[in-house]
């Protein structure tokens, strides 16, 4: 487990358990659906989500949890690419959005690279952070990541119409 202190309390890191499904499915249910930050679809069934989020080996899917045990947030972790491009790690990160604000992105995001050094990976990549999501930009660029590209209007953003994604990546 991985803790990190916050003003407003201590945030644990543990791997997600078939129990915490059902906390998961309802914040991310609710991201997917607001279609500002993540390019699933968001029709998208309780079943395709799960199958989609919940990972096997070599992948590992993680929860941030309060010190009650409620889930914060969650993130996957898992190469970006197979065979010769297997050693660079990739992520994908949500936040239950009543808990926004409160380091747990952070804490989720320095959980993940930790866990990419200890896997041997040599570098971390996100294929598509939406330019418009400035805190998760922002946090990225903080843990030392930098935008290697954007692909213009690659995103349909609600309100802001196309956007840019960005790649980013770190060196580990």
């Amino acid at each position: 487990m991985h803790a990190v202190d916050t003003l407003q309390s201590a945030i644990s890191i543990r791997d997600a358990g078939s129990d915490d499904w059902p906390a998961i499915w309802r914040f991310l249910r609710e991201i997917v659906a607001a279609e500002e930050t993540f390019s699933y679809d968001p029709g998208v069934s309780e079943a395709q989500a799960r199958a989609l989020w919940i990972l096997d080996a070599p992948g590992r899917t993680v929860v941030a949890v309060d010190g009650e045990g409620s889930v914060l947030g969650t993130a996957k972790m898992n190469p970006n690419q197979m065979g010769p491009g297997a050693h660079v790690a990739s992520a994908s990160f949500m936040v239950d959005p009543r808990h926004a604000g409160r380091g747990v992105g952070r804490a989720l995001g320095e959980h993940a690279l930790d866990w990419a050094r200890a896997e041997g990976y040599r570098a971390m990549q996100f294929n598509a952070v939406v330019e418009t999501n400035t805190r998760a930009v922002g946090l990225w660029r903080s843990l030392g990541f930098e935008v290697l590209a954007t692909v213009p209007e690659a995103f349909r953003h609600p309100t802001k119409g196309y956007v840019g994604l960005h790649v980013m990546y770190r060196r580990l």
